[in-house]
């Protein structure tokens, strides 16, 4: 009832339960990520993914930029090197 009292309040909360829904989802699928290297790697892309839908980022064009620009770089890249990737300052080329 305190919606009722207050403007800025949602009727519902289904933000919150569509934000939970990937998470509820992929918990069975992420018991078979091979072995913890696998499940490291995969929390990466998922943590890298939800940063581009946070930003309004496509995530695809996003990954595909960077794997390319990746590649390009040296072995040891620079922290500089590596700040233009992240999904809050990257530009597509």
């Amino acid at each position: 009832m305190r919606y009722t009292t207050d403007g800025g309040l949602s009727i519902d909360n289904g933000a919150a339960e569509r934000a939970l829904r990937g998470l509820t989802i992929g918990r069975k699928n992420w018991l078979f990520c091979g072995s913890e290297r696998g499940a490291q790697a995969a929390a990466i892309h998922f943590s890298m993914i939800a940063s581009c839908h946070r930003h309004g980022l496509d995530a695809f064009a996003y990954l595909r930029d960077i794997l390319k620009r990746l590649a390009l770089l040296r072995p040891d890249p620079s922290h500089d090197d590596l700040l233009p990737l992240l999904p809050d300052r990257w530009v597509k080329q």
